[in-house]
């Protein structure tokens, strides 16, 4: 296809597609997806070769949120019957990420419920950070706490922070269908204040929330422009007890697509697939390892992920190498500190190309998220409310962690 050989020559350049090629990838045929993969792949291999980066949540509070957010089972006035818990103290959840870390996760992600943090939690949050990097070196640490005020992202720098995460979900002119407590506006500030800061911006979206591919298109162009080096993709799973409990719109043929949209449009960043993998792409997650080269390892906030070892053959049985901790994830124009400072999406700036409040890390936003591997197949197209489990073990209980 024109298209695809015009989007891997462009991505391998890191050159912006327009929005008529980024919507025409969404509207391309089933008989047309392996190419639609395998070109994306080649922009992968280019960027990050087969190398794939594990991610660990730790839950540091759990429910309990005054934010609307439609998708969140830890929702103001959600009935999902989700584990509820006030803040780990910093070696519980030193332990807890220490658990990831073993099974080969490089980052670990600290995850608490809320609108945002108060100075006082940023401190905690601070100190855990400081127990974890103490027990397991070399480990990247990203916290996602909610909305920021002034000054706290340079705190949870000083403390070691080596990235935020702040999801902006949606398009803008969708967004307040979603969530009516806090504005998409709140959430851009947010990851301007990590950036400003000098942390990693992690950000990403959620599809199947009955959104079009023009917002899909929308939200992946405004991370470009953000210039995330992270871009998490979520996969909504409706969650009994919240407003989008009856939005099943995703099929893995979708997700795939999906996938290789926001890598055409971000080429060179670490495209991470979040929560809901495991319910959506179902058998095909290991296809999807050729458009992302990031994932969650074991459970998520509210929900159960497949086992960790079934995650790591997973990875090994496609052909992929589970990225060390001495590998640099990103590309040297985008990691090297010492280089000039890039544009969008790792353009130079002359290449003009290119929470909680649910900012999510695989959580809230993403909390919606995965489950247990299938046991057996379903019908093409049948939806899998028998694959949402919600977590009932790791941090907060008394039960070993998943990964």
């Amino acid at each position: 296809m024109d298209l695809l050989n015009t989007l891997v020559d462009k991505g391998l350049r890191r050159e912006l597609p327009t929005r008529e090629e980024a919507l025409a990838v969404l509207a391309t045929s089933d008989d047309e997806l392996l190419d639609v993969v395998a070109a994306a792949g080649k922009v992968r291999r280019q960027w990050f070769g087969r190398r794939v980066k594990l991610n660990y949540l730790v839950n540091l509070k759990s429910g309990l949120c005054p934010e609307d957010c439609s998708y969140c089972s830890q929702r103001l006035g959600s009935k999902a019957e989700i584990l509820k818990y006030t803040w780990l103290k910093p070696e519980e959840a030193s332990q807890a990420a220490a658990a990831g870390v073993a099974g080969g996760a490089k980052r670990v992600c600290l995850v608490a419920s809320g609108r945002g943090p108060t100075d006082r939690d940023v401190e905690r949050v601070g100190k855990t950070i400081e127990a974890i990097k103490e027990q397991n070196e070399g480990v990247e640490v990203c916290a996602c706490l909610g909305l920021l005020s002034d000054g706290q992202a340079e705190r949870l720098k000083d403390a070691g922070a080596d990235a935020y995460n702040h999801n902006l979900n949606t398009s803008e002119a969708t967004y307040g269908q979603i969530t009516k407590t806090h504005t998409y506006a709140d959430r851009v500030d947010t990851v301007q204040k990590a950036h400003a800061a000098g942390l990693s911006a992690c950000s990403g979206l959620i599809a199947g929330m009955g959104e079009s591919d023009e917002d899909l298109v929308d939200v992946v162009y405004s991370l470009r422009e953000l210039d995330s080096d992270s871009v998490p993709v979520n996969f909504l799973i409706p969650f009994e007890g919240t407003p989008l409990a009856k939005e099943w719109n995703l099929t893995p043929q979708r997700c795939l697509r999906i996938l290789a949209m926001v890598r055409f449009v971000c080429p060179d960043v670490e495209v991470r697939i979040a929560g809901g993998r495991e319910v959506h792409l179902r058998s095909m997650q290991p296809l999807a390892l050729h458009v992302a080269n990031s994932i969650f390892l074991g459970d998520y906030l509210t929900s159960e992920g497949q086992a960790g070892q079934a995650d790591l053959d997973m990875i090994a049985d496609a052909g992929f190498e589970v990225e060390g901790a001495g590998t640099t994830t990103l590309p040297a124009h985008r990691s090297d500190v010492a280089a000039p400072a890039h544009g969008p999406c790792g353009s130079s700036a002359a290449e003009a190309g290119c929470g909680s409040a649910c900012g999510g890390c695989s959580g809230h936003d993403h909390e919606p998220a995965a489950a247990p591997a299938a046991q057996g197949q379903a019908p093409a197209g049948e939806v899998r409310p028998d694959l949402v489990a919600v977590r009932r073990r790791g941090a907060g209980t008394d039960l070993a962690p998943n990964a």
